[in-house]
């Protein structure tokens, strides 16, 4: 429910709040923030805090460009658990007077407020978040941080667990004393990794909380003297981070629209749920540039198994039950599960293309065919490819090719001042993908410097 400036006002001065962060992320999903102090309060909610939008960060803004306004959400309001007197305010970015068709996060209040006023209905979201916990020897090189973390088959490991308790006992206090609603806290697939689970809620929280969530994690991995990374892929032998997206859309009256329990594919599924997955699987490929948004997210997709004997992140286009080799996951009736986002994603531009790409199946009525019930790990690339299933990009490159030729996800991430938002996404990750291709790898230096 919406709070006034305030209501907001009141509530901060009961919690303690001594300064406000005036928060907001750039496409790559950085947050950039403002100390505000309280006394300032009044001033922050009525003119927003004014920024350098070229320095903050991809967010289609040079030098010569006015400032950009962040207008803070009042019902984002996140008080800081480890940091007490500080909250964090989410904000939309404005030039000019409007909101700043660049920034994610306006990018997905404009694709809800659509659904919304067009259909009359909600997307719901749930994000799985995992990172890997680190530390630097004395010489400067990451590795794990609990040196005991080496099994091979580190995964639910209790004494993993155990040793890093107060770390994951703290965040489960801080997501608790949020609301967020923790349910389960897990030692992962890779050395070093972990995963902390919070209930789901509209899409435009969730995003805010994935954002925090990092954020969260990262701070209180530093006051431990620990670095987390949310990085897709930070070693080749271990398993990847992924940030799955399970979605389902609701009636803005809060009526589920994809349980069925009279689904003849005994999924739970409605049709406008298999449609909603028609469409994800339509435009699988060219999603994969904003769900697997670095150079690095290819590393995790598609490569051999680590040496816990499974990569976890889906190679292929594809939808069944619950099977973990698969794209698009139904762990049980009433939502599906992307298993291609990874840690890397923004989430406001993750859920506007995802939505953009479910809603044109709902619209062309679109099959995805029979669930598949096989592990396509264990099938060679050439069986897979018999059945007419798709492999996901291998590259960024490859991949941001196949976003900017797609009408639908054009459509659904805008339009900004002279042209669409699409290919100046296109442009920055062209260029970022330029930037890695040219680098010379010490890989390249072992296997071609005395061979040729």
């Amino acid at each position: 429910m919406a709070q006034s400036h305030q209501e907001l006002k009141a509530r901060a001065t009961e919690d303690g709040i001594e300064f406000f962060l005036a928060m907001f992320v750039d496409l790559h999903g950085k947050p950039c923030a403002k100390a505000v102090p309280m006394g300032s309060f009044d001033q922050l909610m009525t003119d927003g805090a004014g920024f350098a939008g070229f320095a903050a960060g991809d967010l289609g803004q040079t030098p010569a460009d006015p400032d950009l306004i962040a207008i803070p959400d009042p019902d984002s309001y996140t008080p800081l658990p480890w940091k007490p007197g500080v909250a964090v305010l989410h904000c939309d970015p404005h030039v000019d007077g409007e909101p700043w068709p660049y920034a994610p996060r306006v990018i997905l209040r404009n694709a809800l407020d659509r659904l919304a006023t067009e259909r009359g209905w909600r997307l719901m979201t749930g994000v799985e978040a995992e990172y890997s916990l680190l530390r630097r020897t004395e010489d400067g090189k990451l590795v794990i941080a609990d040196a005991l973390d080496s099994s091979s088959k580190p995964c639910y490991e209790v004494k993993g667990l155990t040793r890093m308790w107060e770390h994951l006992s703290e965040l489960s206090r801080c997501m608790n004393k949020l609301g967020w609603g923790n349910y389960a806290n897990d030692h992962e697939d890779g050395n070093g990794q972990f995963e902390n689970n919070f209930v789901f809620a509209d899409a435009l929280t969730t995003a805010d909380r994935a954002i925090f969530f990092r954020y969260m994690v990262h701070m209180l991995a530093h006051d431990a003297g620990m670095t987390a990374t949310f990085m897709p892929k930070p070693f080749s032998d271990v398993t990847g981070n992924g940030m799955h997206m399970h979605q389902s859309l609701w009636t803005v009256d809060g009526e589920p629209l994809f349980g069925d329990d009279t689904d003849g594919r005994e999924l739970g599924l409605s049709k406008t749920a298999y449609r909603y997955i028609g469409g994800l699987m339509a435009h699988g490929r060219s999603v994969s540039a904003v769900i697997c948004p670095t150079v690095n997210s290819y590393k995790r997709i598609g490569v051999g198994p680590p040496t816990s004997g499974s990569t976890w992140a889906p190679a292929y286009v594809a939808y069944g039950g619950n099977n973990r080799t698969l794209m698009l996951r139904i762990p049980e009736g009433g939502r599906v599960e992307h298993r291609g986002v990874d840690g890397a994603a923004n989430p406001y531009l993750a859920a506007a293309a995802l939505l953009g790409a479910g809603l044109d199946g709902i619209d062309r009525e679109l099959d995805p065919g029979e669930p598949v019930h096989d592990n396509l790990f264990a099938l060679s690339a050439q069986e897979v490819a018999d059945r007419n299933i798709e492999h996901l990009p291998r590259t960024l490159d490859g991949a941001v090719r196949e976003l900017v030729a797609d009408p639908v996800l054009r459509a659904a991430l805008g339009k900004v001042p002279g042209g669409d938002f699409i290919d100046y996404y296109g442009k920055v990750k062209r260029a970022e993908f330029e930037e890695y291709h040219a680098n010379v790898s010490e890989w390249e230096i072992d296997r071609y410097l005395t061979l040729i």
